[in-house]
């Protein structure tokens, strides 16, 4: 008999082969595939990989996000696995938090695989929401704890971001209609209230929005780029939503060494070796089953291990 700890795993195991299942269905019947503009079977696609095709147009940069789902998969276990439920760490066994971290983990491979595998609009809206699902459960868990927001608020304000998030990007494409990269900005906020619940104080707390600055410059933003272009970079003024929220210092502590550090490390190797795969660039091999793309998925798949490690090490303070 199968412990019922071990129900969220097998639900997501089967919800993830049903994905799978009905993604084969449709697509050897043409219903869900189809080319983006001005491209053709054979063409080089915007992510490098030559365009097939079977049933997955682009298929390195479409299979490898089952190293999400792989990854996503072992968080249920191991939260399963957990012997008790530790109250001071929301990653401890099996509960809301964890649970969504782990489930949203999981949907970053079907998002990016409806992308990379159908060439179709929602099949990228589907990739960009699953990316925003994610990114903006680390964030709103420091501003939970810094804010004394109970479980109610914190969820409240996620899924109202995200139901907001996927109406005008379906409306309005991947700016909303307002110049905004919500996924951009949410590595932003979550380096900058990473960083005050690390070292909280009234006057930190302020000063803390310049740390977005530092972010945005390591993704090749600079400070004159944006003063220069402030109506395309008005969002920089977001980078204090922490601030505003984070009325306390955490009762809780994190180790960052050394899941933390891994996780920020595999994630900007990744975003470099993302930045080889478009058509044209010295590492593009179209034909070639090793993709930069296909790499980048399998980098950042374990950039969420290693902060699912790391949201693990919480503990109060004493």
């Amino acid at each position: 008999m199968i412990n019922p700890k071990f129900y969220p795993f097998f639900v997501a195991l089967l919800l993830s082969a049903l994905f799978f299942i009905i993604y084969i269905i449709l697509g050897n019947q043409g219903i869900i595939l189809s080319l983006e503009p001005n491209e053709s079977i054979g063409d080089i696609s915007r992510w490098c990989e030559r365009v097939s095709g079977s049933i997955f147009r682009e298929p390195s940069n479409a299979l490898s996000n089952i190293g999400f789902m792989i990854l996503g998969l072992y968080m249920f276990w191991v939260l399963g696995k957990d012997i008790k439920s530790d109250t001071s760490n929301q990653f401890t066994g099996l509960n809301s938090i964890s649970i969504l971290y782990a489930g949203a983990a999981i949907f970053l491979g079907p998002g990016s695989l409806l992308m990379h595998g159908t060439h179709t609009e929602w099949g990228e809206w589907a990739d960009n929401l699953s990316m925003i699902m994610y990114i903006i459960i680390p964030w709103l868990l420091n501003i939970k704890e810094m804010g004394r927001w109970s479980l109610k608020t914190f969820f409240s304000s996620y899924f109202l971001i995200v139901f907001v998030y996927a109406v005008t990007r379906w409306l309005f494409g991947s700016d909303l209609g307002i110049n905004l990269d919500l996924f951009g900005l949410s590595i932003g906020l979550w380096v900058i209230s990473e960083t005050l619940f690390r070292f909280w104080s009234p006057l930190f707390r302020w000063i803390s929005g310049f740390i977005g600055f530092f972010v945005a410059a390591i993704f090749g933003i600079f400070p004159t780029e944006i003063f220069l272009n402030f109506d395309e970079f008005w969002w920089v003024l977001l980078f204090w939503i922490p601030a505003i929220f984070s009325h306390h210092p955490p009762r809780v502590k994190r180790d960052y060494s050394p899941w933390f550090y891994l996780g920020m490390g595999s994630y900007v190797l990744a975003f470099v070796i993302w930045l080889q795969g478009y058509p044209n660039t010295p590492f593009c091999y179209p034909d070639s089953i090793i993709q930069p793309h296909a790499i980048w998925h399998l980098m950042t798949a374990f950039s969420t291990w290693c902060f699912f490690k790391f949201f693990r090490t919480e503990r109060k303070l004493i």
